[in-house]
């Protein structure tokens, strides 16, 4: 179970969740589970939110054939590069990075 408090009416809910998973039961503890769940989300909020937050990816019209697969392939670098230069705000370095064409030649090590 999981509790959420509304931070505006500071209501308490519950919601129950359930967790699929190949292992036997009895093959992991809870702890274990718990640490799965919270790694999964580790990564939803580092990669999925940005793309979407920052990249506006839930609103894209590309649609067709390869193409949304292309794009966030190109989101994903755009956030790995910028991650690797020790950027936490993608929005941030993105912006300071179109500021200069060469910025990002330098970023990828071609300039």
């Amino acid at each position: 179970m999981r509790w959420r408090r509304d931070l505006g009416t500071d209501k308490l809910s519950i919601e129950r969740i359930y967790l699929v998973t190949s292992l036997p039961p009895g093959a992991a503890t809870g702890s274990e589970l718990a640490a799965w769940i919270r790694g999964h989300w580790r990564i939803e909020n580092q990669l999925h939110h940005v793309r979407d937050r920052t990249f506006h990816e839930d609103a894209s019209k590309v649609r067709t054939r390869h193409l949304p697969r292309v794009m966030a392939g190109l989101r994903n670098l755009a956030i790995g590069v910028h991650r690797q230069d020790g950027h936490t705000n993608i929005a941030a370095a993105l912006r300071h990075t179109a500021r200069d064409h060469l910025r990002a030649l330098t970023a990828l090590g071609l300039a």
